[in-house]
């Protein structure tokens, strides 16, 4: 297979400058993310259908060229399943692409389910069975193989081979405005920042505490991802979640308690304890009125299974209709959120419901909203 191996500054810059104009560039990364919060990125592959490129991050100090491609509104890029990419663009060059489609996204609004894998779809399109050998190599490791750089070549070769009949069906199926809607929407969530005062609201099991058990639980998540992102470290290697759980419930009053409960991860005690109550004694001194508000466990509210069964129903005929899965237009979270926002429970944002919103909006939100006024 035929490719640059990137390894200079001056070389990164006559690449780019070379693509620039280019109608299509396929895009991919690879990285390792075993031990850290993180992913550390090991190689960039590039192919405007005319040089494929391999970029070495680990030779290359400089990357600003390639990031100034991805954010450059001119130019289409496609790339296939992007959640973890996105990670990567933020982290190592604080990167938010621009004019980026992702083809799994296409795939899906084409019938193939969520989440199509690359092989699958170069399958689908190509009839070749792609080399997945090398999907869990060590890419920080130098000197990369000839097999290795001919498996990182492959994922931006092929995408780019197929990427004429991709564009062709998804015109053709008259959804390219929303696939686009879709992606972008996957880049934005991913560099929307965090707010660790607001992780508690999306922990599964928060609706047990009260709101003196969810102040703990929000400074502790907090504390945790603060740590997390300082030391770059799994949220799980600096406290497990059920170990904050406890200490929520339970509010110790000394390391020595903590370490008593029955199930708690005696390690975090070991490691993390005196941290850990320190988190918890601050907290305590916050006043009444800094409590978060009780959240209401939705499946526990009136009606709620018939309810969700119903609009379920509803969003898979309104989905048939206009000939898309119902799986692409909402899942539960999408249910959930239109629900919690219809019944106004736990302080649901509006602009937060996606089934309201962007192309879902266009398609759905005025039946959805009759069906909810009618009671459903």
């Amino acid at each position: 297979m035929q490719f640059t191996y990137i390894q200079d500054q001056q070389s990164l810059l006559d690449y780019c400058s070379a693509v620039k104009d280019a109608d299509l560039l396929a895009v991919d990364t690879e990285f390792v993310r075993t031990r850290t919060l993180y992913p550390n990125l090991g190689l960039i592959q590039a192919y405007d259908g005319n040089e494929l490129a391999l970029i070495d991050p680990v030779a290359i100090d400089d990357l600003e060229p390639f990031w100034q491609l991805l954010k450059d509104e001119s130019l289409l890029k496609i790339i296939h399943s992007c959640s973890e990419d996105l990670e990567v663009f933020l982290h190592s060059g604080n990167c938010k692409p621009v004019n980026m489609i992702d083809s799994q996204v296409i795939m899906s609004f084409l019938g193939h389910g969520l989440s199509m894998g690359y092989a699958g779809m170069i399958k689908h399109y190509l009839d070749i069975d792609v080399d997945k050998s090398e999907s869990r190599t060590d890419w920080m490791k130098r000197p990369l193989s000839d097999k290795q750089l001919d498996y990182a070549a492959a994922d931006v070769l092929h995408l780019h081979q197929i990427s004429g009949k991709l564009f062709a069906d998804i015109e053709a199926s008259g959804f390219l405005k929303a696939a686009k809607q879709e992606s972008q929407q996957q880049i934005d969530k991913k560099f929307t920042p965090i707010d660790a005062d607001k992780l508690y609201v999306e922990n599964k099991q928060a609706w047990k505490l009260d709101p003196q058990q969810l102040l703990l639980l929000q400074h502790l998540l907090s504390w945790r991802y603060e740590q997390a992102v300082k030391r770059n470290l799994p949220l799980s290697f600096v406290a497990k979640d059920h170990t904050l759980m406890m200490l929520a419930q339970r509010n110790p009053q000394s390391v020595g308690a903590m370490a008593s409960y029955d199930g708690i991860e005696i390690l975090d005690v070991r490691h993390k304890g005196k941290a850990m109550l320190n988190v918890l004694r601050a907290a305590n001194q916050q006043p009444e009125e800094a409590y978060p508000k009780a959240i209401t466990r939705l499946d526990a509210y009136p009606s709620y299974k018939q309810v969700f069964k119903s609009v379920k129903n509803k969003i898979t005929q309104l989905a048939q209709e206009q000939g898309l899965d119902t799986q692409v237009v909402a899942g539960k979270k999408q249910i959930n959120q239109f629900l919690s926002w219809h019944w106004q429970l736990n302080e649901q944002q509006l602009d937060k419901v996606e089934l309201l919103k962007g192309w879902r909006g266009e398609l759905f939100a005025e039946p959805l909203s009759q069906f909810a006024d009618s009671g459903f």
